[in-house]
């Protein structure tokens, strides 16, 4: 049975990827002759004069990439030697669609990265060169494309060389070897060329057909498998459904569900053709165990003498792919193959110029940004280290508001605090203080434009509530800042950290039996969900002081409008930073039609109604 051997070509815009991949197709006798016809066709109506044929077109399926003459999807073609099998994945150049290209390369076994023979290394061939190697591919050929065009010059060739091997000395590639070709001609593309009797290596389906394949890397772990379900077909089997992700499993074998930790053994290992006594990565199959034990969708069945790790805070790599930068402190989804729940990212540590593979300061990621930062996960998971396991170090960040995916990371490792900090147990629960107080601890979060009316509002509130012997304290915007957070601004990094801040004291004063009256602007709808999910969906009472800009500004009793209008006061929020008004809140107080004391009734018949407070 042949092996198969997937690889991408990636580098810089029109260095010939799609070109490349059609000769190879073309030569080998891998398109019809129907294909060969409509490509004649499409040659002509594209630009190509004469005989000549257009072999980008046979890759390059969409209508905005034949009329632009560009990459922008990733497109997948199949085909065979005598020698091997091949999944190769044409991706494109243009620094916009990073993103497509990483997403290729991280299932990828090589990378052909072409360089036009004219322009040498350029910034997107390193570029990509650094994303392949992050993304765990050892082996890369350098196609040195366009060499007719250099009349097939030894001289350039051996320049580009030069330069690539400074560049990547420090990519970790396992090996490096350069083919000087012309796509377009088909030189030493699948047979060695007579322009350049000056080299001596091997054509590039040549080496292509003799490259390492890392399987075999995947066999030799300890086993692996992530739960992707649990298949009930009837009462009496109870089976869990994979992909083995690295190692081999038999019948018999003691294993451990992660991240319970709880212990069993292989009963019997089901496919949907037969049973089998033993299987290995790769393969898809349904484990039963000899115990009862609860294990769901994403949990990770691992061989118990070679347990995976679990943690909740990581030393992360990440390739930034949005448009939206990434803000430190906000909450991202976290998915990966074993998980799907909400993390917060710190500020990175650096970013990596992609020039000079230099480590540069940065407070944020911006689109096709590769940074180094910590993650903190809400709870803890397995993991290996990307390095060790690409499937189980791996994963995507997503948008919690728009559902897109914003990066995607690789696990370097977890860190040391991660382990070694445990939760203390505390004898006296947060319900035990609650009823000595007689009443129900929960948050009631304000938030609104500045001159809204949050903090006479809060004020009111609880002298109401304290005047019928509720146990409160407010935590306000400006006095918080004064302490706690007096250290922070009002970048939207530094507004997140604020409110994970107070967000964190809220809930610990929850934990006091209080009821906590929050006045914050809170602009972002991120944020706010930040909150509610530190505090809890049960405990969070989302009030939002409804005011018109116009009003807001009217009262200014600050002043800070006008000097916000000035530009005295940089990122305020209404005008020189957005507001997004709460979608859902539980309570809207419109504060053009009502006062403080009415404000303040409003929320206590919310509060009683849904019994925060039944005295």
């Amino acid at each position: 049975m042949q092996d198969i051997l997937r690889f991408i070509t990636c580098g810089s815009v029109d260095d010939g990827k799609s070109t490349l991949i059609g000769r190879m197709l073309y030569d080998r006798k891998m398109i019809f002759d129907d294909q060969v016809a409509e490509l004649e066709v499409s040659s002509k109506k594209f630009g190509t004069t004469g005989e000549n044929i257009d072999f980008a077109l046979l890759v390059d399926g969409l209508a905005a990439e034949r009329e632009q003459g560009i990459t922008i999807d990733v497109a997948y073609r199949y085909f065979n030697t005598e020698k091997r099998k091949f999944i190769v994945a044409d991706t494109p150049g243009h620094i916009q669609y990073t993103r497509n290209m990483a997403t290729a390369a991280s299932t990828a076994d090589l990378a052909v990265i072409l360089v036009d023979a004219r322009q040498g290394i350029l910034s997107q061939t390193k570029r990509h060169s650094y994303v392949v190697s992050m993304l765990g591919v050892k082996n890369v050929i350098i196609a040195i494309n366009k060499m007719d065009l250099v009349d097939y010059s030894k001289d350039a060739f051996s320049k580009i060389c030069e330069d690539y091997a400074k560049f990547s000395n420090a990519l970790n590639f396992s090996t490096i070897e350069v083919v000087p070709v012309s796509a377009l001609n088909g030189d030493n593309i699948c047979s060695a060329s007579s322009h350049m009797s000056w080299y001596k290596g091997e054509s590039l389906l040549g080496y292509l057909e003799t490259a390492e394949i890392s399987t075999g890397e995947q066999k030799k772990q300890a086993f692996r498998m992530p739960v992707q379900m649990v298949s009930r077909p009837n009462l009496d089997f109870r089976g869990f459904a994979g992909t083995i992700s690295s190692g081999d499993v038999a019948v018999g074998q003691n294993i451990v569900a992660l991240p319970s930790g709880k212990a069993s053994k292989i009963k019997s290992i089901v496919t949907y053709k037969n049973e089998l006594q033993s299987a290995s990565s790769g393969q898809a199959v349904t484990l039963t165990l000899e115990d009862e034990i609860d294990i769901s969708r994403g949990d990770l069945i691992s061989c118990e003498e070679d347990q995976c790790s679990i943690a909740d805070l990581f030393r992360t790599k990440i390739l930034w792919m949005s448009e939206q930068k990434m803000i430190a402190g906000r909450q991202y989804l976290f998915k990966s193959a074993v998980s799907e729940q909400v993390c917060t990212l710190e500020k990175p540590k650096y970013l990596i110029d992609i020039e000079n593979l230099q480590h540069i300061a940065a407070d944020n990621l911006n689109l096709n940004d590769i940074g180094v930062c910590e993650l903190h996960l809400n709870h803890k998971c397995a993991y290996e280290r990307y390095e060790n396991n690409r499937n189980l170090g791996s994963f995507i960040l997503i948008d919690r508001h728009t559902n897109q995916t914003v990066g995607m990371g690789m696990i370097e490792h977890s860190m040391r605090r991660s382990l070694n900090v445990q939760e203390q147990y505390i004898s006296i629960t947060r319900n035990q203080r609650s009823e000595q107080k007689s009443q129900t601890p929960c948050v009631v979060w304000m938030t609104g434009l500045s001159g809204a009316g949050k903090s006479t509002i809060a004020d009111t509130l609880e002298q109401r509530l304290f005047g019928d012997d509720y146990h409160t304290i407010i935590l306000d915007g400006d006095n918080v800042r004064h302490g706690l957070n007096k250290d922070l601004g009002f970048t939207e990094q530094d507004r997140a950290e604020n409110i994970r801040r107070i967000s964190e004291v809220s809930k610990l004063m929850m934990d006091a039996g209080l009821i906590v009256i929050v006045s914050f602007i809170s602009p972002f709808r991120s944020e706010r969900e930040l909150a509610k999910d530190i505090i809890g969906q049960d405990s969070f009472i989302e009030v939002y002081i409804d005011t018109p800009l116009e009003l807001a500004e009217e009262r200014d009793v600050k002043g800070l409008y006008k000097k916000a209008r000035a530009g005295e006061i940089p990122n305020f929020t209404g005008i020189g930073s957005p507001y997004e008004n709460p979608e859902n809140p539980d309570v809207r107080i419109q504060t053009a039609t009502c006062n403080p004391d009415t404000a303040a009734g409003i929320i206590l018949k919310y509060m009683r109604e849904n019994k925060f407070t039944v005295r």
